[in-house]
């Protein structure tokens, strides 16, 4: 008693009980951990990065301590990922959820057993990658889609109606329906002689009848090179006869057609590009090749014959002029296209059998071989980088726009025209142009187009792809008929 001990100064310590001494003591022992890590490491001879080692601190009240691997200070950070899910300081997961939602969906179904797949699928907007490969779907067409389509072609088919739901069973309504078309349709291809109305019912439908290779063995044949792979690999060709390009303006109505399908089917060419011959100025059998561009050349529409370099550079010119002219950046005609060939070493090409270029996609076909109005056979070709359904289903469109145009100029007796100048296809139509004429010309007796069959193989001979095949030119449209 009335001892004192001498003071002295202390530099840690907390007080007796409280919480903060609890938290020391959990940060002296999480350090201790490391501590012993480090050891381990070092034992082992492993070295570690502490650059990749983060510390994420939890709670408003945190102290945010800092912890050291062998001296070095570990960064603080305020989300991590831990298996694949985004954590936040803070401990909301709103950041996980709008990475989820901005991320594309894909669905993955392949080789399952499904039959059928559901319309409301075209109704995801975040579904970006659909896969069904190796299923058995009542609805043929579909399966050959969703075997060789991309995503967007395969929604597009299940959002327009198609037949997605297959050939399975069905109710009495859909039934009823189904018999309804067939009696429609059965009527309107019978002949009745004995009475007139019925041949006017037949007159107002659009009738597209397809002629098989074993009908028309001397129809055109098209190999495909290995070159062609890496550059515009896809392209389906067909032949029609039946369409009536003489009187008036229907051969104006059918070059606006085009390029309407050009700049909304095709869109603006990126899709698919479509090519018009004269067959009788086409010489089979055609090779689709891809060359290097200062060896390819060709005789543009309306122009003289020029390597495609030349062409290229010399669009490009009439491009920039102009823009200079116009004072805008838009252009017309050729020069929108030539975009569509940056970075490409080789261009796609149709080649006869004289070694003529008759078409350079997607920029022209050749003057050697463009329609005019005395052409009654016509030699039509759709190509793509896309895909081949992609070059169907663009084939299709022009081939149902064929036959209602063809049903127009039938029924509108425009009286015959005296010119034979034809024009550029690709020409932009807004710029004064006028059509060509020919006084040599015969009425029709029907509007019926025949749609003949190519085959386009390999270089080994081996069928690609053969058009128009079963499954083409299933349009819905009530008003078209397709006799096979």
């Amino acid at each position: 008693m009335g001892h004192f001990r001498f003071g002295k100064l202390l530099t840690s310590g907390v007080p007796q009980g409280s919480v903060l001494g609890v938290g020391m003591q959990i940060v002296r022992r999480m350090q201790r951990d490391f501590k012993g890590i480090i050891d381990r490491l070092s034992e082992w001879q492993m070295e570690y990065n502490v650059e990749k080692c983060e510390v994420i601190h939890f709670g408003r009240k945190n102290r945010k301590a800092e912890y050291f691997l062998n001296g070095e200070r570990m960064g603080n950070v305020g989300v991590q990922r831990d298996l694949g899910v985004l954590v936040h300081q803070s401990l909301k997961v709103n950041m996980q959820v709008q990475q989820a939602i901005k991320k594309p969906m894909t669905l993955d179904l392949s080789n399952n057993q499904l039959t059928e797949i559901p319309c409301e699928l075209a109704d995801c907007p975040k579904l970006k990658e659909i896969n069904f490969k190796g299923n058995k779907l009542k609805d043929k067409r579909l399966e050959k889609m969703v075997n060789g389509c991309q995503t967007k072609s395969i929604l597009d088919y299940l959002r327009s109606g198609g037949r997605g739901k297959g050939k399975g069973k069905m109710d009495n309504a859909e039934k009823g329906e189904l018999k309804e078309k067939a009696r429609k349709k059965k009527k309107a291809v019978k002949k009745d002689d004995d009475g007139e109305s019925d041949g006017m019912e037949d007159l107002n439908k659009l009738v597209v009848r397809v002629l098989h290779i074993s009908e028309s063995p001397s129809t055109v044949l098209v190999k495909v090179t290995a070159n062609i792979k890496d550059v515009r690999p896809y392209i389906v060709c067909c032949i029609v006869e039946g369409m009536n390009l003489r009187p008036g303006n229907a051969l104006k109505r059918f070059l606006i057609a085009q390029t309407k399908l050009h700049d909304d089917v095709c869109q603006r060419r990126t899709l698919a590009t479509i090519a018009t011959h004269d067959l009788h100025l086409v010489k089979g059998p055609l090779l689709y090749d891809a060359r290097p561009s200062h060896s390819l050349k060709i005789t543009p529409l309306g122009r003289k014959e020029v390597q495609a370099t030349d062409l290229v550079r010399q669009l490009q010119l009439e491009a920039d002029e102009q823009r200079k002219q116009k004072k805008r950046q838009n252009v017309s005609g050729l020069h929108k296209y030539l975009q569509l060939l940056n970075g490409k070493e080789n261009f796609p090409c149709l080649v006869d059998a004289e070694d003529h270029v008759i078409s350079f996609p997607p920029i022209t076909n050749s003057d050697k071989t463009k329609i005019r109005k005395a052409t009654g056979q016509l030699f039509l070709e759709v190509t793509s980088s896309t895909s081949l359904q992609v070059c169907k289903d663009v084939m299709d469109s022009l081939i149902v726009r064929m036959a209602e145009l063809n049903k127009f100029t039938f029924e509108n007796q425009e009286q015959e025209s005296v010119s034979d100048d034809e024009t550029d296809v690709s020409i932009d139509r807004s710029e004064g142009w006028e059509p060509v004429v020919d006084l040599t010309t015969s009425k029709t007796a029907s509007p019926e187009l025949t749609v003949k069959q190519v085959r386009v193989v390999d270089a080994d001979g081996s069928l690609k792809v053969v058009y128009p095949a079963k499954t083409d030119l299933n349009v819905d449209a009530s008003y078209v008929t397709v006799i096979r």
